[in-house]
């Protein structure tokens, strides 16, 4: 059994390290789209003499601090704590419907399921 444990947890360290160095590498490509974009509808904002051509750059500019945040910031560490908060004092957000599975309630679905594909 902690032999189970520990592989879970290395497994779950590997993929939260894979999602952060995936939202590192996406801030590249994004960082650089963000920057372009912004320097052309800046000119086209001036040449036009219209503002309303910068109006893009508001969504792209959440979504660039957003990869920002969970590439270099705390996001991970605020999700972390907002988890841990849910946890201790709003336990019951994470019931199940119905309650929980057991062992008589899989039976039903198996016997159920098996006749299915025997009708057939």
């Amino acid at each position: 059994l902690e032999r189970q444990l520990v592989l879970q947890n290395l497994m779950r360290e590997r993929q939260t390290a894979m999602q952060i160095a995936w939202s590192r590498e996406f801030l590249k490509y994004f960082g650089t789209f963000f920057g372009l974009s912004a320097v052309l509808l800046t000119t086209g904002a001036i040449r036009r003499k219209n503002p309303a051509v910068l109006v893009p750059i508001l969504p792209l500019s959440f979504v660039f601090a957003y990869q920002y945040d969970m590439g270099y910031g705390t996001l991970l560490q605020r999700i972390k704590g907002e988890a841990e908060n849910i946890l201790d004092t709003q336990s019951t957000l994470l019931e199940l419907p119905k309650g929980p599975l057991t062992y008589e309630d899989l039976e039903k679905i198996r016997i159920s399921q098996s006749k299915l594909f025997i009708e057939k």
